[in-house]
C-alpha cells in the first residue's frame, strides 16, 4: 500500500513544479477526460454520461438521496451509517461521515488504495520533508476516522488524535508530553493553546475544519510562528497553504468551477477526478471563497485563494432579495474598534443580535453596534440590531461561526 502513497507524493510534487498555468490546465483537462472514460460510467448515476459538459450539477441532497448510485461497490446510505456507528466495513474500504456543520451529515467511501493516495498528496503539500525527517503529528478535530490509519502505517509519522469532545484541558498533559512537530486543529483551539500557555513548540501549524477569521491569526502566529491552512471536507482534500502562507486549491486532484455569489465571492463546484470508488462530479459546495487576483510568489500554477469567507448557510437574507455575506458583516464589527477581537452576530428570522464580551469597553461596543446598523441600513434591510453583552466561552465541540444565520422564526 505504501507504494501508492509514494506514487501520489511524487506525482503531486511533479505537477506543482509546472510553472505555466496553461500547461497545468492542459494536464488537468487530459486527466479529467481519462477519468471520464475510465471511471465515471462505472456508477449507476453516471452510466449514461457522455462528456464532462453534459454532467448535471449535484449537491449533498442528491448524493445522500441515492448514495449507492454514486459508488462502485453499491454501498447504500443505511449500510454506510451502520459502519460509521461501528459495524465492520467491507474489506478494503473506508467509510466515514462529516461532522454536519449545517445540520446535514454526509457519507464518504474510499478504498484503502485511495486512502494512501490521499496521504501521499497531503504530505507532498503539507510536509514534503517527511521523507528525511520523521514527524509527530497532533490531529485535533471533532472526530477521528480510519482514514488516518494510512498515515500511522506509513512508518514516517507518529500520529495522535486528540478529541475535541473531551475539551483541550482534559488532554493538555498528553499533548504537551507528545511534543508534536506538526499540529492540525481548528483556529479556536490553536488560539486557546496560545492564550492559555500550552507548552508546545511545533515546526508547523495548520488551521483546519473552521473558517480562519482575521482576529485569530496574529494571536496564533505570535505563539507558534507562521500559520498555514488545510482546506478539507467530506468531499476530499481541497487545498493546502504553501510555504508563503497562500492557500492553493488542490486542482491536481480536484477540478474547480465557480459560481458567483456577489461581493466578489464565489462558491465552488468540485469534481474529484482521482477518486474511483465514490464518483463526485460537479458537486456544489456550501463554501464561500474569495479568490486571489494575482499569482502567489511561490510560482505554483494552482489557483490561490485570498480567503475562505464562510458558508452559504450564513449569508444574511432579508426581504426583497437583499443578501449580506459573512465577511462584510464580520468586517463591520471588527473594524469598528481595534479592541474588538471576538463577537457573535446571529440572524434568526427578522432579528439580528450582536453579542460582545462584558469586559469590552462600552464605547467600543457602541461603535460596533453602530457599524453593523449602518451597514444593514445602507443595504436597505430595514432590520433592527440588538446588542447583548455576555461571555463568549470556548465550545470545543461546536464549530465556531462568528457570523451565523439560524433558519426559522425569531
Amino acid at each position: 500500500m505504501l507504494r501508492h502513497a509514494i506514487s501520489a507524493f511524487v506525482q503531486t510534487r511533479w505537477v506543482s513544479r509546472r510553472r505555466s498555468r496553461g500547461a497545468f490546465v492542459r494536464w488537468q483537462d487530459h486527466a479529467v477526460a481519462r477519468w471520464m472514460s475510465r471511471d465515471v460510467r462505472r456508477v449507476k448515476f453516471y452510466e449514461q454520461a457522455t462528456d464532462f459538459a453534459s454532467l448535471p450539477v449535484i449537491d449533498k441532497a442528491t448524493v445522500m438521496g441515492d448514495f449507492a448510485a454514486f459508488n462502485t461497490v453499491g454501498l447504500d446510505a443505511g449500510q454506510g451509517w451502520k459502519i460509521v456507528k461501528g459495524a465492520p466495513a467491507p474489506k478494503g474500504l473506508i467509510v466515514g461521515a462529516s461532522t454536519g456543520t449545517s445540520g446535514n451529515r454526509g457519507l464518504f467511501v474510499i478504498s484503502e488504495v485511495e486512502s494512501f493516495r490521499w496521504l501521499g498528496t497531503l504530505l507532498a503539500k503539507a510536509m514534503p520533508d517527511m521523507l528525511w525527517r520523521r514527524q509527530r503529528v497532533a490531529i485535533v478535530l471533532p472526530q477521528t476516522t480510519t482514514l488516518y490509519d494510512s498515515a500511522r502505517r506509513s512508518g514516517r509519522i507518529d500520529l495522535r488524535f486528540f478529541a475535541l469532545s473531551e475539551g483541550p484541558d482534559a488532554w493538555r498533559a498528553q499533548i504537551e508530553s507528545f511534543a508534536p512537530t506538526v499540529i492540525v486543529a481548528p483556529p479556536k483551539i490553536l488560539r486557546h493553546f496560545a492564550e492559555t500557555g500550552f507548552a508546545l513548540a511545533p515546526r508547523r501549524v495548520f488551521a483546519a475544519a473552521e473558517t480562519l477569521d482575521p482576529p485569530d491569526r496574529p494571536v496564533i502566529e505570535a505563539a507558534f510562528g507562521p500559520l498555514r491552512q488545510i482546506y478539507m471536507a467530506t468531499e476530499g482534500l481541497l487545498g493546502v497553504s504553501c510555504a508563503h502562507g497562500t492557500l492553493h486549491l488542490a486542482e491536481d486532484s480536484t477540478k474547480f468551477e465557480f459560481e458567483s455569489v456577489g461581493d466578489g465571492l464565489v462558491s465552488p463546484l468540485i469534481t474529484t477526478f482521482r477518486r474511483t470508488t465514490q464518483i463526485m462530479a460537479r458537486y456544489r459546495m456550501n463554501d464561500l471563497l474569495r479568490l486571489a487576483d494575482r499569482p502567489c510568489p511561490c510560482g505554483s500554477p494552482l489557483q490561490a485563494v485570498a480567503e475562505i469567507v464562510g458558508r452559504m448557510d450564513d449569508v444574511f437574507r432579508f426581504d426583497g432579495g437583499v443578501i449580506v455575506t459573512p465577511d462584510v458583516l464580520r468586517n463591520a464589527a471588527l473594524n469598528a474598534d481595534r479592541r474588538i477581537d471576538d463577537f457573535r452576530l446571529v440572524q434568526r428570522g427578522g432579528t439580528v443580535v450582536l453579542t460582545l464580551r462584558d469586559e469590552l469597553d462600552d464605547r467600543a461596543a457602541a461603535a460596533a453596534l453602530t457599524a453593523v446598523c449602518d451597514l444593514l441600513d445602507a443595504r436597505g434591510t430595514g432590520v433592527q440590531v440588538r446588542l447583548e453583552r455576555g461571555p463568549l466561552p470556548l465550545d470545543p465541540v461546536r464549530k465556531l461561526r462568528r457570523v451565523e444565520r439560524i433558519k426559522g422564526a425569531a
